[in-house]
């Protein structure tokens, strides 16, 4: 017999995640800045991280925005196949999103044409992606995506003969050039394989894997250990004025890909990178 849930927890839990997101910088993201203080030699770049680490606490105790682009909004669903929404699913989304962003006196940054750019004054429409999986629940992930480190990410169609090397190269490339604009130190997710939008979106998924943890395939935890180790030695730094932390980490994931070719997408996020998740 099928689960139901009531849209309405859908649209709650929503809410919570993003008002979560952009007021609570994750555990794992907070202890990486905290650790890279701890390494860091250069005066600028420990006064840096100071800021950084001070403006997160501030933000969480004082529920305001770690920073003031507070994204565009991205989500995940992960559905059960042995579950029954009762009520609009995508509705309840969208409600979810602008609560949080009215409740939480959040920057409304979305315009309602790409060209004509006037703003929704919502925050809408979200992005929404779904997904079915066996089981009587839903897997709710959120990023509130700012755009000063959306605009330097980077996709190429690699040639399938082409060597890892080049890839590797290609990557370093992309934080080498987008230097300061992304906010760093920054988390780097990267996705390796489908088509080329598969490859988008998996670069994005990439940074809700915990930092420190990764991938379960060696030969690409291999490429994220060397990806990291060189992109840190580009002293780039903490918002860009030099140090020894210029990545927090780097998260890969990969899907099978067609014989002619070999996507590779780059998504870079800022020190402030904003993910909440909860299972309903």
């Amino acid at each position: 017999m099928n689960k139901i849930i009531n849209s309405k927890l859908i649209q709650n839990a929503v809410k919570g995640l993003f008002i979560k997101a952009n007021t609570s910088l994750r555990p794992d993201i907070l202890a990486g800045l905290k650790d890279a203080r701890k390494n860091e030699t250069k005066e600028k770049a420990i006064y840096a991280l100071d800021a950084i680490i001070k403006n997160a606490f501030i933000a969480k105790k004082k529920m305001l925005a770690i920073c003031q682009d507070t994204g565009m909004a991205v989500i995940y669903l992960k559905i059960g196949q042995s579950v029954t929404v009762k009520g609009d699913i995508k509705k309840a989304v969208s409600k979810g999103v602008e609560s949080a962003y009215k409740e939480g006196c959040f920057r409304y940054s979305v315009v309602n044409d790409p060209l004509i750019r006037k703003n929704t004054n919502t925050n809408l429409p979200p992005i929404i992606y779904t997904d079915i999986a066996p089981g009587k629940k839903i897997e709710i992930r959120v990023v509130a995506k700012g755009f000063g480190c959306e605009n330097v990410s980077k996709i190429k169609m690699f040639r399938p003969t082409e060597p890892v090397s080049e890839i590797e190269a290609f990557i370093v490339d992309a934080v080498r050039d987008a230097g300061s604009r992304p906010c760093p130190p920054v988390y780097i997710g990267i996705g390796i394989g489908g088509t080329i939008d598969k490859a988008v979106s998996l670069s994005k998924e990439a940074i809700f894997r915990p930092l420190g943890k990764h991938n379960k395939d060696r030969h690409v935890a291999r490429l994220e250990k060397s990806i990291f180790k060189k992109v840190n030695m580009l002293k780039i730094g903490p918002v860009g004025v030099g140090g020894n932390t210029t990545a927090l980490g780097v998260s890969i994931l990969t899907y099978p890909t067609h014989i002619a070719g070999l996507p590779v997408a780059v998504n870079i996020s800022c020190h402030a990178t904003r993910t909440a998740e909860i299972t309903i």
